[in-house]
This record gives C-alpha cells, structure tokens and sequence, in this order.
C-alpha cells in the first residue's frame, strides 16, 4: 500500500493493496507478539466528532497493541471546536503533533475536507452517512477468514440502505470482487442512494432492489442486517414509520443456507433478535474483534508514511453542493471540488449530484 497516502473511501484501495493489507492482517493474527513494538514512538490522533464504542476502541486498542499512543476527543465540545476552530485548523494541528488522524464527523466529505490540508495520513472513520471505509476492511476480513475467499456470494444488504455508511462502503468493495449478487432490501424510504446505484450499474454488478426480507433469505450467503438510524432522520415521523420494520429471528433463519454469515457493523437495536447471538451462523461479534486487527495492519502501514505538505488550495467562494449533511455547507473555505457524470456534476465531498 505504498502509494495509498489516505484512507477516505475504499474505492482507493485496488485488489493488491487489499491483499497486501489483508496478508499483513493475517501475520498479526497468527503472531501478536512479533508487532508488539511495530508503532513504539508513533503517535494516533484520535478525533471524534460524533458518538463510537467500536471503532473508538478497536483504533486505540490497535496502536497500543502495536506499541503506539493516543490522543484526541471523542467530545467535540471539550475541545477548541466549541470555540469554533475549523476543521482545517484542527487537523493543521493535530498534524504538527501525530502519526496519523483517525476520525468521524456527522458530515459527509469530511475526511477528504481534512486530507486536503494534513501533512499525515488521514483514516476516515465514518464521514456521516457517506463512507465507513474501514469498517469495510473489518467486513471483508471477517468473510475471508470465515470463507477463505471473497467471490461467487450473494449479499443481502437490509435495512437503512440510504443513511447506512457501512453498506455504502460495503458495495463498492464488493463491487471489485468477481460474481457477487447484491440483495438491496429496504423500505421506500430508505433505498440505497443514487451515487451507489449508479456506481453499481458503471460496474455491471448485478442487483436487485426488494423491501422483503424472508423472501430473499434463502438466497443468501451473507446476510448485512443493519440498524435504521435515528440520528440520521431530519423527519421524526419518517423515523417512526420505518423503525422495527426488519427484524431477524432465529425461527427466520431456519429458512436460511447453513453456511449463511450473519453480519452486522453493530450497535444493533432491535433489527437481531438475541436468540440469534448462540447461532453459529451468526458472527458479527467476532466481526468486531476482526475489526482491531485490520486495523491494527492499516496502522502499521499508514504510519510508515513520510511526512509531506500538501498543496495549496484556494479559498472557497460558497457551497455549490446543496447537500445539507455536506461538509462544505459549514466549512465555507474548502474549494468547490466536482466531477463530471452522466447528466451532470456530482460534489466530490459527499458524492451527491449538483442540481
């Protein structure tokens, strides 16, 4: 992965840099205590803007388990944010004194707003309800180490497709993987975004799109139940219509494949009944564990980086993205960075069409 110098989105990863990353992963698997000093004298800011217990703790637990150290906030308001220090400022900063930046914000093109202006790796950690790159990572870990491939599976995506970070970044790594079949299963309200099925159909991937659960599940080889999101809703209304509308029951699974994979990025709601937890198909706690180790690899690269200075850009003259949760609606410095697609132009923050 040498050439990769952030991570923000995993369709930066290519197929070697994921074997790389998932090579070293496996080393520290079978050999711990050969790593435990590989990051002595490195040092992990940790900025949190929005709430984690997963990713927090398998970061921090990654770099101390590497021999690093941490610091940063997981309270905004306990740091110069509250006094309204912009992001930049920040991660000016927290460059000066780190190794790397690993950090989540409620806003979407965050982490690419911060890689802009670091001298040091930027690791996005969930940028809103855009990307969640590395909790991809911690998923493909978990199906490779429980199927020994990745390729030839049918995947079941249900529940909040259009907030869901993690099935954002999910799909676009799938996406490289030979044969994969996606199951879009979603109420209305909440299908997938159209970035994600536009990049489905450039890449010829096969998809359908239902809102039932039981009748896809006998399908299925991975099974990605996700939670709706409250904090995502801007109507509360909208929220309660489509809560509790999927829930997975160990009765349900028994129309399931054997070999099928329970998978889930966690916190859970009520979307996974407990009685699943004692199902051996069930493997979103180890899921978890997986997640520190890549994590652990992910580290162990990026910190190796040189430091360099990033190039400048101009001052921003206003958002020209109309996306309310994009990062350039309260960041009004950061350049107007778009591409052309089919029909338009689409904001490279937080991957929106421009209108």
């Amino acid at each position: 992965m040498t050439d990769l110098r952030h991570l923000i989105s995993v369709e930066a990863i290519t197929s070697k840099q994921w074997d790389e990353l998932y090579t070293l992963c496996r080393d520290i698997i079978d050999n711990p205590l050969e790593f435990a000093d590989s990051c002595k004298g490195k040092v992990m800011a940790s900025l949190f803007y929005e709430p984690s217990t997963r990713t927090s703790f398998s970061f921090q637990t990654a770099m101390m388990r590497l021999g690093g150290s941490v610091f940063g906030f997981s309270d905004p308001g306990a740091s110069s944010v509250s006094k309204g220090e912009t992001l930049m400022d920040t991660v000016k900063i927290c460059s000066a004194y780190a190794d790397a930046i690993v950090m989540r914000t409620p806003w979407e093109g965050s982490a690419l707003a911060a890689s802009l202006y670091s001298e040091i790796p930027v690791i996005n950690a969930g940028d809103g309800g855009h990307m969640h790159p590395t909790q991809t990572l911690t998923d493909l870990t978990t199906i490779c180490q429980k199927r020994g491939k990745i390729g030839g599976l049918n995947v079941g995506l249900c529940g909040d497709l259009k907030n869901g970070r993690t099935v954002h970044s999910l799909i676009m790594a799938l996406s490289k993987f030979p044969n994969i079949s996606f199951y879009l299963i979603s109420p209305r309200d909440l299908a997938a975004p159209d970035y994600i099925l536009r990049h489905l159909k450039e890449n010829k991937q096969k998809y359908i799109e239902v809102t039932g659960l039981e009748a896809s599940l006998p399908l299925l080889d991975i099974l990605y139940m996700t939670r709706i999101q409250k904090e995502r809703f801007t109507d509360p209304l909208e929220y309660e219509r489509n809560k509790s509308v999927y829930v997975l029951t160990k009765r349900k699974l028994d129309r399931a494949k054997k070999d099928l994979l329970v998978m889930h990025p966690l916190p859970r709601v009520d979307e996974i009944a407990l009685d699943v937890d004692t199902d051996p198909r069930a493997v979103y706690f180890e899921q978890a564990r997986y997640g520190m180790y890549i994590r652990m690899a992910l580290l162990l690269t990026m910190c190796s980086r040189a430091r360099y200075t990033p190039p400048s850009y101009d001052i921003g003259k206003g958002a020209i993205c109309k996306n309310e949760r994009c990062i350039t609606q309260t960041e009004h410095y950061l350049p107007n960075l778009t591409r052309n697609v089919q029909g338009g132009r689409q904001c490279l923050f937080c991957e929106k069409e421009i209108p």
